[in-house]
């Protein structure tokens, strides 16, 4: 494989980065002269005056909630409803929920299980064309997008009370209506008298899963390692799952993000013959072998010693047109394939698109994405596959506060031949490897990115749990057990950054976790949290009309609290004063907030509620959103929030 070069860098101390941070912070509300810092990194980040201070938060905070509650909470002045559950109809004919009788067929038009990653786009009465549909920014009636990431046949079905019983229980039937439960989903929602409700039977409404036709698009389509006996032109394949985060375009589609794919696949990789050595380099990188779920039992194709080339067809950005139900999703290999997680875009118009995406396992990457052509905002029609063309980066952190991009383009930095890359496509496929050969800095688990939309600067949750033996840039824990999120500065003031730059700047938000912990899990926030304001392992990241930043977690539960939702500013006196918003029940993660456009709904994800140590289908530890003496297992669900009286979410 060649070398693989490394920046060497001075150990970063955790007191050393803490007293950076706390000095950024005095900076921030002016206890601390600009001039004393000059000549450091703080110095330069902090110093240019932000072009529009976030405005502070206006909620009375939720008070801290423990990790065993079994049901969700809101801050008050606010009401939380289930706007639609796991098998609820979607599609014309679909039938109601039955779990004690399900059916592939049932699911597939159904609302799909663990709903993730949340999209709006707006729908406005009597429009023609979908840039009537975006240019209206009706926030009361839409189209809302939901990934589905994965199966848990336990919950689903009964008589699955452990790994042994999946095993034994898992049918041709159960597996496809796994395949049916993930992927993605769009329904038309209305809002009517401050509630809202699903739209029955509308053209929109849509359900996209593991079997569903997709096109293969970019520098790998019709590529030798994307060939398969079912596809031998490697331009088609069927599904999508692990669909964790994503991203909506300003052209009206939506990104969705392959994950943790390799958790559908079984096999040996070192049994596969020396013509697939990268095959089976690309499994061990992904850790594929175990067996947590069956599908490789009734579907050989998930087998990777009997079909080696179908793993590389997935772990993809997936665009799809919730405007067109007709339209055939495409994955847009140009973006790499990792274990996705987000794909943020920013776009100017007359500028190249840029996606943010970051790589969520221990030690991997964030990466962006630049477009060849540039954004035509007028033009809706212009910029279908715009993410096609263009250049990938991945992301190395210097110790002294500065980053770059690094292109990874066959040809240049290694990605040659004779380390294994014999093509775009090749380094594309195999983009961790690549980002390894180039010197990027490894990360701990860089989930969701988001980019402030007053002032352009890009936020990263790492959601940490790691391993992580020594400190470096960008991760100043080690281990790095509770998280952080750092703040990313493209070239420019706030406001007009450049995102296509090659070079950037880099601080730290905040470092998750209880503020009086010992030192490598010790939380550090901006002054004035409250008892219930931290927080452990923020995941999925969304800014309010406002530029406020809400954080969602996955992990509270291992400093004893409820996963849900905090908020904070980014700039100003409140920067980083993180408060708490909405809990989940027991055994829930929070994933995918969304905001509409006028900031006066916000939806998100409740995922996997019920789920603990020896729960099942049977005996969850929580029924949610049923009660407990219900017969109905729990169900994940999209929740909508408003505030009592109308008005934006935050205040």
């Amino acid at each position: 494989m060649g070398d693989n070069p490394r920046v060497m860098t001075r150990p970063h101390r955790f007191s050393d980065i803490a007293d950076r941070f706390l000095t950024r912070r005095a900076l921030l509300q002016g206890g601390v002269a600009a001039a004393a810092l000059g000549f450091t990194p703080v110095g330069r980040i902090a110093g240019a005056p932000a072009r529009a201070e976030t405005p502070g938060l206006q909620f009375e905070e939720l008070g801290r909630i423990g990790k065993d509650e079994p049901t969700h909470h809101v801050a008050p002045g606010y009401r939380a409803e289930v706007l639609i559950s796991w098998g609820d109809p979607i599609l014309p004919g679909a039938p109601a929920f039955d779990p004690m009788a399900q059916t592939a067929e049932a699911q597939r038009k159904q609302f799909g299980f663990n709903c993730d990653f949340i999209g709006y786009l707006p729908l406005k009465d009597g429009a023609a064309t979908t840039a009537e549909h975006l240019a209206s920014g009706e926030s009361a009636h839409g189209l809302l997008c939901v990934n589905h990431e994965y199966s848990t046949p336990r919950y689903m079905f009964p008589g699955m009370k452990n790994s042994e019983a999946v095993a034994a229980n898992s049918t041709p039937e159960t597996i496809a209506v796994e395949k049916a439960s993930v992927g993605h989903t769009i329904i038309e929602i209305r809002k009517s008298g401050g509630a809202w409700s699903v739209v029955a039977d509308s053209p929109y409404a849509r359900r996209i899963h593991a079997e569903t036709d997709m096109d293969i698009a970019g520098p790998a389509r019709g590529h030798a390692r994307m060939k398969t006996d079912a596809d031998p032109d490697g331009v088609r394949v069927k599904g999508t799952f692990q669909n964790c985060a994503g991203g909506v375009t300003p052209w009206g589609t939506i990104l969705t993000a392959e994950e943790n794919i390799q958790n559908y696949f079984t096999g040996v990789a070192s049994k596969l013959p020396p013509e697939n050595a990268r095959e089976a380099a690309s499994a061990d990188s992904f850790s594929v072998g175990g067996r947590l779920w069956m599908w490789s039992t009734f579907d050989k194709r998930f087998d990777i010693n009997v079909t080696p080339h179908e793993f590389n067809r997935f772990g993809w950005i997936v665009e799809i047109d919730p405007y067109d139900a007709g339209s055939v999703p495409k994955k847009r290999t140009a973006l790499g394939r990792f274990r996705h997680e987000a794909a943020t875009i920013v776009a100017k118009d007359g500028k190249p698109v840029v996606a943010y995406m970051g790589d969520d396992q221990s030690f991997e990457h964030i990466y962006k994405f630049v477009s060849a052509r540039t954004y035509a905002a007028a033009d809706v029609a212009a910029n279908v596959d715009i993410l096609d063309d263009g250049t990938l980066y991945v992301a190395r952190f210097n110790d002294d506060g500065t980053g770059e991009w690094l292109p990874m383009v066959h040809g240049q930095g290694g990605l040659t031949t004779e380390n294994g890359f014999d093509d775009q496509g090749d380094v594309v496929i195999d983009a961790r490897r690549a980002a390894k050969v180039l010197g990027a800095t490894e990360t701990d688990r860089p989930e969701d990115l988001e980019t402030d939309p007053i002032t352009s600067r890009t936020y990263v949750a790492f959601t940490g749990g790691t391993d992580r033996k020594e400190a470096a840039p960008a991760a100043p824990r080690a281990p790095n057990r509770r998280g952080h999120i750092v703040e990313i500065l493209a070239p420019g003031s706030d406001g007009d950054r450049d995102h296509t730059a090659t070079d950037f700047q880099w601080d730290i938000l905040l470092l998750a976790g209880h503020p009086e912990a010992e030192t490598n899990a010790q939380g550090k926030y901006g002054p004035g949290i409250s008892d219930a304001g931290y927080f452990a392992q923020p995941d999925n990241l969304v800014f309010d009309p406002k530029g406020r930043l809400w954080i969602a977690t996955d992990g509270a539960d291992e400093i004893g609290l409820a996963d849900g939702l905090w908020a904070c500013a980014v700039t100003g006196p409140e920067r980083a004063v993180t408060r708490h918003f909405f809990s989940v029940p027991v055994g829930a993660e929070l994933t995918g907030p969304c905001f509409t456009p006028d900031g006066e709904t916000l939806f998100v994800s409740v995922q996997h509620p019920g789920q603990g140590d020896g729960g099942s289908f049977a005996e969850p530890v929580c029924r949610w959103p049923a009660a407990m003496d219900s017969a109905m297992p729990p169900r994940p669900s999209v929740v909508a929030i408003t505030r009592d009286g109308g008005g934006p979410v935050g205040g």
